[in-house]
């Protein structure tokens, strides 16, 4: 990373000079019931994390220290989770701080996009005195190092800077495509296409992508992955400048093309957009095999969290296989294959849990003038599987949870079922013997 990029300054030096803004997202209502009392960037993640802990622990990796986190909706527990987490020494002068929809003299409303957000927000992004703008979502699962994006961004002499992956002709619908020339220039950027014509249009020689070291065979097409490295003074200028440029994938990137050089930065590594419940349970399920995509192990890409202080999971006499678990479980005679156990889960005896989320607790143990007539946890002789299980549930004794592809959507007391996934909501109490299947 030594590389030098101009006379005297090198890729660690201007590192040094970014903003990161990472975008706490809207109403996540393709993400709900996980969405009803949190923000999506707070939706726990394998257990122990938030979304929002991936783009805040690939910035500090990346040496990235002055961060803010832009908020709308449902952010109670995201804001204490920030609180809770992050807070960097005196000296380094870096920081992450939360900037939550206000009304000022100039507007009274909500963000229209994710642009907009930043605009309405510029005054207060303009204190980071950044010379390069990083824009980041709240909700997306992968490991990238930034300096390798601003390499790219200062050797191309960029204005705006895409990051870019290979994805299939399947694919394509759902996200914005770029047609890229051969020296990373991009020349179009379609949102979500859909017509033949569109894609031929726009699909990227495989000799291009090779000399990347990229064989995308079958995979011709180029994707954002709404991360975006900006001239801090682009930025500033078309925001200001065009009042109507609500949204950066919609708007800002395909109109730029014509008046600023917007670069690609290509990519080949797992990347996923946690929007759906159905793509959240499946990259759980990714997560818990023997080939997890998302390595947790790298020294260089360890996620940060909020330091809980927990005892090691007590387990007697468990069966556990392609499984993660989570610290201060309590786990007896029970069943678990291909979950995650989050933390603070209290499993009993006689339990089977196959093929689930089960996100444990926000608490130990509950006082008794609190508790209800349900424990806390999962009961003795209950059976789990396919499901999602909220923070807090108390699942009775010997009751029966099965998702099925035959489930429709439904709304139910204590559970939904959503893409023929249950879902037990946060808090939630379901009885014992009930049959939920």
């Amino acid at each position: 990373m030594a590389k030098k990029t101009g006379a005297f300054e090198s890729t660690n030096d201007l590192i040094q000079k970014v903003g990161a803004i990472v975008l706490g997202g809207g109403r996540g209502q393709r993400l709900y019931p996980l969405t009803a009392m949190r923000a999506k960037p707070a939706v726990p993640l394998l257990g122990r994390y938030r979304l929002v802990d991936v783009p805040l622990s690939e910035c500090i990796h990346s040496n990235i220290k002055r961060i803010v986190l832009l908020t709308q909706f449902q952010s109670a527990s995201l804001h204490r989770h920030i609180q809770n987490s992050y807070h960097f020494d005196h000296f380094s002068k870096g920081f992450v701080e939360i900037l939550a929809a206000e009304q000022t003299n100039e507007s009274g409303d909500w963000y229209q996009g994710t642009a907009d957000a930043v605009r309405k927000q510029l005054r207060h992004v303009r204190d980071m005195k950044a010379k390069y703008y990083l824009i980041l979502s709240g909700d997306q699962l992968y490991h990238m190092d930034y300096r390798d994006l601003m390499q790219t961004h200062i050797d191309s002499e960029a204005d705006i800077t895409v990051a870019a992956m290979p994805v299939s002709w399947r694919e394509a619908s759902r996200f914005g495509i770029m047609r890229v020339h051969p020296s990373g220039h991009i020349r179009e950027f379609v949102e979500k296409p859909t017509l033949e014509e569109q894609l031929d249009r726009l699909a990227t020689p495989p000799v291009f992508l090779e000399r990347h070291g990229i064989h995308a065979q079958g995979r011709e097409l180029l994707a954002s992955m709404g991360v975006y490295l900006f001239r801090a003074s682009v930025l500033e200028h078309i925001l200001e400048h065009h009042l109507d440029w609500f949204d950066f994938g919609h708007h800002i990137i395909p109109r730029s093309l014509r008046d600023y050089k917007v670069h690609a930065h290509l990519f080949d590594g797992f990347w996923e957009d946690i929007g759906t419940v159905r793509t959240y349970y499946e990259v759980h399920m990714q997560m818990a095999g023997p080939n997890p995509p998302f390595e947790l192990f790298t020294p260089d890409h360890i996620i940060y969290s909020h330091p809980r202080y927990l005892p090691g999971t007590r387990c007697e006499d468990v069966s556990v296989t392609n499984s993660i678990l989570c610290e201060g479980c309590r786990i007896s005679k029970a069943k678990v294959a291909d979950s995650i156990i989050g933390i603070r889960s209290q499993i009993r005896t006689g339990v089977t849990i196959e093929r689930s989320v089960v996100m444990g607790a926000d608490y130990l143990m509950e006082e008794e003038s609190d508790a209800p007539s349900v424990p806390l946890g999962i009961g003795d002789g209950t059976i789990i599987s396919g499901a999602i299980i909220d923070k807090n549930a108390h699942i009775g004794k010997n009751v029966v949870i099965r998702s099925s592809k035959s489930l429709k959507d439904s709304d139910h007391d204590g559970y939904v079922v959503r893409d023929g996934i249950v879902i037990v909501l946060k808090n939630a109490v379901i009885p014992d013997n009930a049959r939920i299947e």
